[in-house]
């Protein structure tokens, strides 16, 4: 193998907080209407089944009722294998929200990944610069970095420094006024093996040619935020379409109901850290 070929992820653990009571007082852009918090704390704990079902190990954090967005825990860290010798190893950098009302949940999580990477290992992202977690999508040896509404220029920047010191290439995507996307991996997802599930907002740039490009159509593209889990791809309930074509290319999938955090604009990577 290419000493400087990554190779394809193998989760083992996962970081996650459930929604708190007050999960409907957090931020949206969508008019899909109040979520039901019953329903939410259902559909996360099946989440959280098929992460177990994909062999993760779960380190489940307490609700925050603090900040009513905490459960989307991508958010306020990126998780970032780097090669050492034969071996590789997991580096957290600690992000700086987009949105105000988020910020404090960054410490909410500091002690947890102190706790798991060794310090040294642990990056922050320094003001001016702001960034949230679902901007930043790991394709192979190359993130792609989502410059929106909630990661600035200089957020973006900061992280590819970052990713480049430990071996990766990046690109900045400009998700700005893009119709639907509020986070970049609203719209991409890397599924391994250089493929891309992808919207058509973002399809064709040229960022993107070296992929095989895995297209969804408008009316199922909140799907395009599906995860590859080792070695099942979970995706949202209710996109039969993409979900035919996914395992038509030999995907494994997971079908996991999550209209009540599509209301709150959450996806399925947004419900974890996974490393």
């Amino acid at each position: 193998m290419n000493q400087n070929v990554m190779p394809e992820p193998r989760f083992t653990t996962a970081i996650l907080r459930p929604p708190s009571p007050n999960f409907a007082e957090g931020l949206t852009t969508a008019e899909l209407g109040k979520p039901d918090y019953r329903r939410a704390l259902q559909q996360h704990a099946a989440y959280c089944e098929a992460l177990e079902q994909c062999g993760l190990t779960l380190i489940r954090l307490p609700a925050d009722r603090q900040y009513p967005d905490a459960c989307f825990v991508e958010d306020v860290a990126v998780m970032v294998r780097s090669r050492v010798g034969s071996q590789t190893a997991t580096h957290a950098v600690l992000t700086r929200p987009g949105a105000f009302s988020r910020e404090g949940e960054v410490q909410g999580i500091r002690q947890t990944i102190d706790d798991l990477i060794p310090g040294e290992l642990v990056h922050q992202i320094e003001p001016p610069a702001t960034i949230d977690g679902g901007d930043v999508c790991e394709a192979g040896n190359n993130f792609f970095i989502g410059i929106s509404e909630r990661t600035n220029e200089t957020g973006a920047t900061q992280l590819a420094a970052l990713v480049s010191g430990l071996g990766y290439a990046s690109s900045s995507i400009d998700v700005r006024g893009l119709d639907g996307l509020l986070h970049l991996k609203s719209g991409l997802a890397y599924l391994g093996d250089s493929r891309l599930v992808i919207t058509d907002p973002l399809a064709g740039r040229d960022e993107f040619t070296a992929y095989q490009q895995i297209l969804v159509e408008a009316e199922e593209s909140y799907a395009a935020n599906c995860i590859r889990v080792n070695d099942w791809v979970l995706i949202a309930a209710g996109f039969p379409k993409l979900e035919a074509r996914l395992r038509a290319l030999g995907c494994q999938t997971i079908a996991v109901e999550m209209s009540e955090f599509q209301k709150m604009d959450g996806g399925l990577s947004c419900l974890s850290l996974r490393f």
